[in-house]
């Protein structure tokens, strides 16, 4: 950089946490949260309140990592267990992930599945799906290729799908109906075509199961499962299919094992399917879930339980009643059709324009179709209060609204009543008091290794430890609770944050804009291929598809560059971690009449700053492409280098790694990008044409998001971090990131080899130590290494990526030299258990790291037979006395699992062992 990093709207001087709350309560203050009843898969909800303080608020929930190692993370995989329980009893489907993005980006995901399952390039969506969901999935087949149709859905019993992959249906549909889809099921499958519903869940209570209709795939959404609207995010999508396609689903699957002992333990199912690993092969670019957030909707689940979700689910229908009733009594027409909890209206003898006005004029949202109708959804917070007022609006009396009573005109016939039995299982059925909820909470927490505990030095993954100033205006109710599609004159506070957070953002990467709209990092590098794709067909070199792709690039940039519709070419890497800028300049060449685009992280996955950068990007735009840099590795860059100012044409930027929005389990994320000025016109549009939103400077590139801005309520983190660091902070804390991973591979030094440095031996802010040789001198792979620093208390570093049988470690700036000690001191003590291995002290199989990692069970076991001392194996260094974290369950067996799936709560009862879940219940 020229210069210092420069920061507008006050943010140059560090902020104090007092201050900075105080700025952002102020901005907070500036929306107006109306009673929204626009609905289109967003609800009011009511988050219990011993989840929100003790997860969404917990520390020690929201500061795990994604559970790659599961000994340490039993609890966080027994509640997505949960979530998958839960999703797949509703939906009548036996397969479930642990969530996806959000509903439409899932609807997306299963069209892909559905042309990959049936080999066919067409796909149908029904037009009365939401309106968000039918433009990301048109994002999707433009770049994949898929050729879509908006269906009109009265007509979809006639239609013909020969050649077809797939439909979507809405279930109920957006504007309200509850519609007999067994036909068009029927008809789709007969012309081997695939039935994907968008359905929702606590309708599902009361409603046919999209798996009694037949359908292949149930995609959807879990917020009105007690997680805010927060203007649109996060939420934990869901999706839902047969065991049959269980290799062509996207995203994470938790499954039931055994460990060494014998016990039920859990892990992450068929891993084979990670980015990583299969590239551009990967089922998709998915990389972060929404974890905490799926935890949220399936404690929900347990609390409710089923009788008590169709409690809420008859409350909500009894309202919809109530109030459909009461229209019909002022001669709006609302259809004959079942309805769970939205109504369409035809008004009468009052237009849509004064409706809309009187509801305005007491703090009310509606839905407007812009055909003179009117939409109302009601949720779980709906009181006869509400529906009075509703009335009032449309119309009514005063006085006759105060005579209103609550209909009990609820059931359904015979053709959409739900009879089949949902959450059977204990889980369910059990923790319905706040003491069993907390209890069982806490027990789940207390199996899972967080932040909370000690480091996470995952390199490429950038675990810090949250302020908790930062996190204090997430639940604020002016955040919380905004519907995503309402006015944007009722969030001016929200939109004073996304002007401030964009032009931070690109001063700090020297780009001229930024989209906030991706929510992961999968989608921002979907986003930015996408910029770059449309760029090139604006100027008509429309052939522009190849993208180079350095094997040192971060692992799900195969994945996006296919989904984005690119070819990806390799580009070789030398023996000292850097780019082979010979083999790039060849494939550049090679390709210069159909080159895209470039990807690659800087720092490199490799650990390294590679003084060839600029070459690079001169390379590939002398041959007509664009660089794309992904910014899993900006926390080693802010305040020292600008991704636009050395080449960069587009970056996506983590938010939650380098900005500190906190991993959370494995989500939620945020993934913006910001984009070189020639690229503006092409940054994600708006899913929905809501009211303010189309001047917001949005391009032309379709949505890849279901909401305008992603994740709204998680950027106020964002916000806070930069607003209390300020310049010279975000400056001092890439260089102590940096004087962090250095000093520990200093430290490190002699007892492993650091496999890449820079010329000067330095690395950048994370570096990979070699552990091949240890295979072949003690029978120890990188595996055993992750397992015995659980007996330290430690959380592996990442494993095998992007150099199988090595680990990269990543410190970042939040940790102070005691804690990087603690855990050099634990590496080299594991070094040297490897050298008694090496010289016969130790016995090559039955030694502390191939038996790691050590249960308390197993310490105090009568059939201890171990050639080692307990002591050894629990307590190998003297701090573990004073606090110690134990794994709860012995070394998971991953085989087994994949050979035995099983991705639901397992049995009540069904062993004794440390890991059964019905020995914590």
């Amino acid at each position: 950089m020229d210069k210092p990093l420069s920061l507008s709207h006050g943010a140059d001087d560090a902020r104090s946490e007092f201050q900075a709350v105080a700025a952002i309560r102020a901005m907070a203050s500036k929306n107006e949260v109306f009673r929204s009843y626009i609905g289109t898969g967003y609800s009011g909800t009511i988050t219990p309140p011993v989840i929100q303080r003790n997860i969404l608020e917990n520390p020690g929930w929201y500061t795990q990592y994604t559970p790659y190692q599961a000994e340490i993370a039993q609890g966080r995989l027994e509640a997505l267990l949960n979530f998958q329980t839960m999703v797949s009893d509703l939906t009548g489907l036996p397969l479930a992930n642990a969530s996806l993005l959000d509903e439409a980006t899932a609807a997306a995901e299963a069209m892909s599945m559905c042309s990959s399952i049936t080999r066919r390039q067409k796909f149908i969506v029904a037009d009365d799906c939401h309106p968000q969901t039918i433009e990301v999935v048109r994002t999707r087949a433009t770049s994949l290729g898929i050729e879509l149709e908006i269906a009109n859905a009265q007509g979809l019993q006639s239609m013909g799908f020969d050649g077809t992959a797939g439909v979507l249906l809405q279930y109920p549909t957006t504007d309200g109906r509850i519609v007999d889809y067994s036909e068009v099921v029927d008809k789709a499958h007969d012309a081997g075509a695939m039935v994907v519903m968008a359905a929702d869940l606590l309708a599902l209570t009361l409603i046919k199961a999209p798996g009694e209709f037949g359908a292949d795939i149930a995609v959807g959404s879990t917020q009105r499962f007690g997680v805010p609207m927060g203007y649109g995010g996060p939420h934990a999508a869901y999706m839902a299919t047969s065991e049959q396609y269980v290799r062509k689903m996207p995203g994470r699957i938790i499954g039931v094992s055994k460990d060494v002992h014998g016990n039920t333990a859990y892990r992450m199912a068929i891993q084979t399917r990670e980015q990583h690993i299969k590239r551009d092969r990967a089922t998709s670019n998915i990389c972060t879930a929404q974890v905490l957030l799926a935890i949220m909707a399936g404690m929900y689940a347990v609390y409710h339980g089923p009788e008590g979700l169709k409690r809420i689910a008859r409350h909500v229908r009894s309202m919809t009643a109530t109030l459909a009733d009461g229209l019909r009594g002022l001669g709006h027409d609302v259809g004959d059709q079942p309805y769970f909890d939205t109504l369409r209206i035809k008004l009468n003898a009052v237009s849509a324009e004064q409706v809309l006005h009187a509801a305005r004029e007491r703090r009310i949202n509606l839905r407007e179709y812009g055909d003179g109708t009117v939409g109302v959804s009601l949720d779980e917070t709906t009181t006869l209060a509400n529906v009075r007022e509703l009335l009032e609006v449309f119309g009514a009396k005063a006085a006759d609204v105060r005579t209103v009573v609550v209909s009990d005109d609820i059931a359904y016939d015979a053709a959409f009543a739900r009879t089949s039995d949902f959450l059977t299982h204990p889980v369910f059925n059990t923790h319905h008091s706040e003491t069993e909820l907390l209890r069982y909470m806490h027990t789940l927490q207390s199996r899972d290794l967080s932040l909370t505990h000690s480091m996470i030095p995952l390199g490429s993954c950038t675990m810090k430890l949250n302020a908790t100033a930062e996190m204090l205006p997430v639940t604020w109710p002016e955040f919380a609770h905004m519907h995503p599609f309402a006015p944007t004159e009722q969030a001016k506070g929200y939109m004073q944050l996304f002007r401030q957070l964009e032009d931070w953002l690109a001063e700090m990467t020297g780009f001229a804009a930024v989209s906030l709209q991706p929510n992961a990092g999968s989608q921002g590098e979907y986003a930015g291929l996408l910029a770059i794709a449309a760029y090139h067909d604006s100027r008509g070199d429309t052939k522009r598809d190849a993208c180079l792709i350095p094997v040192s690039a971060h692992g799900t940039n195969p994945a996006s560059a296919v989904i984005a519709g690119y070819r990806v070419v390799p580009v070789k890497c030398d023996d000292k971690g850097n780019i082979d800028l010979a083999d790039l300049r060849d494939k550049a060449a090679k390709h210069a009449d159909n080159l895209g685009a470039v990807m690659v992280t800087y720092p490199s996955t490799h650990g390294v700053f590679e003084p060839g950068i600029r070459e690079l990007c001169e390379i590939v735009h002398e041959h007509g492409g664009q660089v794309y840099l992904d910014g899993a590795n900006l926390n080693a860059q802010l305040g020292l280098a600008k991704p636009g100012e050395y080449g960069a044409d587009v970056c996506h930027l983590n938010l939650h790694k380098t900005f500190c929005i906190p991993h959370g389990g494995g989500g939620p994320g945020m993934g913006p990008i910001g984009v070189a000025e020639h690229l503006k016109p092409f940054l994600p549009s708006s899913p929905v044409k809501a009211e303010g939103l189309q001047s917001l400077g949005f391009g032309s590139v379709g949505p890849v998001a279901a909401a305008p801005f992603g994740s709204p309520s998680i950027l106020p983190i964002s916000w806070m971090y930069i607003a209390m660091m300020g310049a010279a902070g975000l400056t001092r804390a890439s260089e102590v990131a940096i004087l962090n991973a250095n000093y520990m591979a200093k430290r490190l030094e002699g007892h492993y080899d650091v496999l890449y440095a820079g010329d000067g031996g330095r690395v950048a802010h994370e570096f990979i130590l070699d552990c091949r040789a240890f295979d072949k001198s003690a029978d120890i792979k990188v595996d055993d290494i992750a397992k015995r620093l659980m007996d330290y208390g430690f959380h592996g570093p990442t494993m095998s990526w992007p150099v199988p049988g090595t680990l990269m470690i990543e410190p970042t700036e939040s940790e102070a030299k005691g804690e990087l000690d603690r855990f050099c001191d634990a590496m080299i003590s594991i070094r040297e258990e490897i050298r008694a291995i090496e010289d016969g002290k130790a016995d090559r199989e039955d030694n502390v790291l191939k038996n790691a990692p050590h249960t308390a069970a197993a310490l105090v076991s009568d059939g201890w037979n171990h050639a080692y001392g307990r002591e050894q194996a629990g307590y190998p260094k003297p701090w573990l006395r004073r606090h110690k974290f134990w794994p709860a369950v012995g070394r998971i067996d991953q085989a087994y699992g994949d050979r035995n799936l099983m991705c639901s709560c397992p049995p009540w009862g069904s062993d004794a062992g440390a890991g059964d879940s019905s020995a914590v219940r």
